[in-house]
């Protein structure tokens, strides 16, 4: 079984290493098994296309490639980075910063 990962889709991360360091942007998907997220605007990389229905041209397509997870933190309501907390509030889990306390929505 695979530990619970801390960040989800639609959170606001922030790159804290590697060449697309300092840069922030949205999570468009998690991938559990790897550790890996896809982060909009991160980690852009050139792919080579044939030419095909959807692009008859062919040639080449800038687009997102995955990011290891440790190199990621996310950013709170206050637009600061924080570390991730889980704990029990009534009868659910939430997501908590680690730096405010508050609860992650």
């Amino acid at each position: 079984m695979q530990p619970k990962l801390k960040i989800k889709k639609g959170d606001i991360v922030k790159v804290i290493a590697g060449a697309s360091k300092g840069k922030e942007g949205k999570v468009l998907e998690v991938f559990p098994k790897t550790n890996r997220v896809m982060v909009e605007g991160v980690n852009i990389i050139s792919k080579h296309t044939k030419p095909n229905n959807a692009a008859p041209q062919g040639g080449i397509v800038k687009k997102e490639a995955a990011i290891h997870l440790s190199n990621v933190m996310l950013v709170d309501n206050k637009g600061n980075v924080t570390r991730v907390g889980r704990r029990v509030e009534g009868d659910k889990i939430v997501r908590y910063s680690k730096k405010s306390g508050e609860v992650i929505k």
